[in-house]
């Protein structure tokens, strides 16, 4: 018997770095990138239909045809020709306007879930074809793990796993508009070009205080997001290793060898701003999960 619904897991993405290294022939900004995927998740639940429906309960990102989870639906159904529908269900946890790709990673699981309950058999490649037109971190958001990333995120490169750490996250109180962000860099410019050559010799090292000293964000410098420095005062104050900005923001966040620091830090931040999150590294993308059966006991909710 056919499936007749399926549970996705998407994570969310941080920059460990991110350099402006050009101008590429279409206009667009020439990244390099070093992009780490962590889990904190996006969950999407998808199910067999006639129509296509979407649902975002709780919370305030528009429910309509640009909104990134229907341009993936309407995309792989096009891409395979298939004449179905799907009701999507996604329960957000990712920040909105923060740099962490919670739209992509959307529209990922909505890829993967897809491929999954109509047994499509589309290949990676394939499906990060489809979401390059979507949106330049959809291809990301399929592969997850650690990888650098050039061009406009279509170009990606799997690294080995980060090395072993914890991350506080912290959303400051107004996000950022990316294409505002990139106004910004072209009228002011950045003193900040992180060495990713260096950065992903630390992470094939598993060097972790190498991935830190080669962190950095040359949009941090011109994003508009007030709140940047003193979030990253606080989280150098309570023990990061490394703090910047990711993507274009505004999320902020700190990087933390061990559990108990981060904890700490956590603790201290939450004093001050609404959303911190511990998080750590995910080794992959979106992915189809197993839900526990009836009666089951649940997984622990993450922190």
């Amino acid at each position: 018997m056919p499936k007749q619904a399926v549970t996705v897991l998407a994570p969310a993405k941080l920059n460990l770095a991110l350099d402006v290294v050009g101008t590429l022939p279409n206009g667009y900004h020439d990244l390099d990138m070093v992009m780490q995927a962590i889990d904190l998740h996006e969950t999407l639940v998808l199910r067999r239909s006639r129509y296509l429906d979407l649902h975002m309960p709780g919370s305030f990102v528009p429910v309509n045809n640009k909104n990134t989870a229907i341009k993936a639906a309407l995309a792989f159904f096009d891409y395979t020709g298939l004449l179905a529908g799907v009701d999507i269900t996604i329960h957000k946890r990712v920040p909105v306007r923060a740099g962490m790709a919670g739209g992509s990673a959307d529209a990922a699981g909505v890829l993967v879930g897809l491929n999954d309950l109509y047994d499509a058999r589309l290949s990676m490649s394939e499906l990060c074809a489809i979401g390059a037109g979507i949106g330049a971190d959809v291809p990301f958001a399929l592969m997850g793990g650690t990888c650098r990333v050039r061009g406009v995120g279509d170009l990606l490169k799997p690294l080995p796993s980060c090395p072993a750490c914890w991350f506080v996250v912290v959303m400051p109180s107004v996000g950022i508009s990316t294409p505002e962000a990139f106004q910004r860099y072209d009228r002011m410019g950045s003193p900040v070009h992180p060495d990713c050559n260096a950065q992903e010799a630390a992470v094939r090292a598993g060097d972790l205080a190498g991935v830190c000293a080669a962190a950095g964000n040359a949009l941090e410098h011109c994003s508009g997001a007030t709140e940047t420095p003193a979030i990253r005062a606080l989280l150098d104050q309570n023990g990061a290793l490394t703090s910047l900005m990711t993507g274009s923001g505004a999320a902020v966040f700190g990087v933390f060898a061990d559990k108990a620091a981060a904890e700490t830090a956590a603790a201290a931040l939450r004093r001050s701003y609404e959303q911190v999150y511990l998080a750590r590294p995910d080794h992959g993308g979106a992915r189809v999960v197993r839900m526990p059966r009836r009666g089951a006991k649940s997984p622990a909710p993450q922190t």
